[in-house]
């Protein structure tokens, strides 16, 4: 899986490659005050600083992908169709989609990072005792949303903190150690629920909790205002939301997202159901394949140059319709894998490159808030794909 946030700023002339190449392609981000960010690009955190942010924000990723073998197991437990419970995964994507804004707006306006991640800790624990005491599927699927909406301020924390770091390589490590924790939470959630029960692989983004306090002594050196974020007027955002480059830039990556996430949850019950395979084997060789299409993405970032804006989107568009028709039609788990992995792929690769062509013909001072929808179209691809999948599961049992 990709990051929900890896679209994030990272101004100043050194930034991340990710960035530099989605900057070429949307057009141009917000001009800085060059001489600032090279005196902090000096001044970089050191490695261990974006390790630790990663580790906060890797477990949410987790969150995302770990219950979709477990999912069987819940069902049967709860008393209810698998299909039901793939509301368990639906309503994680919903809970980060709403947790996103709403702690930004809240603690994050008044306190900070800091602020956000004492509020996020406290969501995630909460939603995580619901899901470990609920009797039934209701309370369980609230749980899994208020556990979502910590798990999103504990991303939107991590990214606030890495981007002081006008280099770019800090924002990176928080990226790439998102993108890990979803393509191994598959694993992850299997071999937990194998271990522990089904309500285990529901709560690991209890996880995070772990670097709470290096991360609470991190933020508690900032202050609690964003100065490199510029302000923007209030009401909506018309202008933003008529912006044909914006739309097609979010459509494209919500239909991606979708993608994505719809095979996150019907690509390891297809190998399971072609190889006769447990969860954790399924699960191991499902987080492979995910991953190894997430760090090839590389790949497709370097050639986005050489491409061009309109030959990248529909190389994207046209890999992730492939990629679904393999994974859903091929008899062969190798091919379902391939399916898989493509989708990792241009979904990784997309999201990264696609903020820059959202951006690029927008003012400067417009250009965190058309990130932070478009990270919300994302972020409804991750709700909306494992119910697709679910509701498609059920209508092909239906007719045959």
């Amino acid at each position: 899986m990709s990051s929900p946030f890896v679209g994030r700023r990272s101004a100043g002339r050194g930034g991340s490659p990710l960035l530099e190449r989605s900057r070429e392609l949307g057009g141009g981000w917000a001009q800085t005050d060059h001489r600032a960010a090279d005196a902090n690009t000096s001044q970089a955190p050191p490695p261990r600083r974006g390790l630790l942010l990663a580790a906060l924000a890797a477990p949410a990723a987790m969150g995302v992908s770990g219950p979709s073998l477990a999912l069987p197991d819940a069902a049967h437990a709860l008393a209810v169709a698998p299909t039901e419970a793939a509301w368990l995964m639906t309503a994680f994507g919903l809970g980060m989609a709403l947790g996103t804004p709403l702690l930004s707006a809240t603690a994050g306006r008044r306190h900070g990072p800091a602020g956000v991640i004492k509020a996020a800790a406290a969501l995630v624990t909460a939603g995580a005792l619901l899901i470990l005491l609920a009797p039934n599927l209701p309370l369980a699927t609230a749980g899994r949303a208020l556990e979502a909406a910590g798990a999103a301020g504990l991303n939107v924390a991590a990214f606030q903190l890495a981007g002081r770091d006008r280099s770019g390589r800090t924002p990176g490590l928080v990226a790439i150690g998102s993108a890990a924790g979803g393509t191994v939470g598959l694993f992850a959630g299997a071999a937990v629920a194998g271990a522990f029960g089904w309500r285990g692989a529901l709560v690991l983004p209890l996880l995070s909790l772990l670097s709470l306090r290096p991360a609470l002594r991190l933020a508690g050196g900032h202050p609690s205002q964003d100065r490199s974020t510029p302000r923007t007027p209030g009401g909506l955002p018309l202008d933003i939301l008529r912006n044909r480059r914006f739309l097609a830039a979010s459509a494209l990556m919500l239909a991606l997202s979708t993608v994505n996430f719809a095979l996150l949850y019907a690509a390891p019950r297809r190998v399971a159901a072609l190889t006769g395979w447990g969860a954790v084997e399924t699960g191991a060789v499902a987080s492979v394949a995910a991953l190894a299409g997430a760090l090839l993405s590389w790949q497709l970032v370097r050639a986005a140059p050489r491409l061009g804006p309109a030959r990248l989107k529909a190389v994207l568009a046209l890999g992730s319709t492939a990629a679904l028709a393999l994974a859903v039609t091929a008899p062969w788990p190798a091919a379902v894998l391939l399916g898989s992995g493509t989708s990792a792929l241009v979904t990784a690769g997309g999201q990264g490159l696609l903020t820059g062509a959202a951006t690029g013909s927008l003012p400067a001072a417009r250009h965190g808030l058309a990130i932070g929808l478009f990270n919300l179209a994302f972020l409804i691809g991750v709700a909306v794909g494992p119910a697709l999948a679910a509701f498609a599961d059920q209508t092909v049992q239906f007719i045959y």
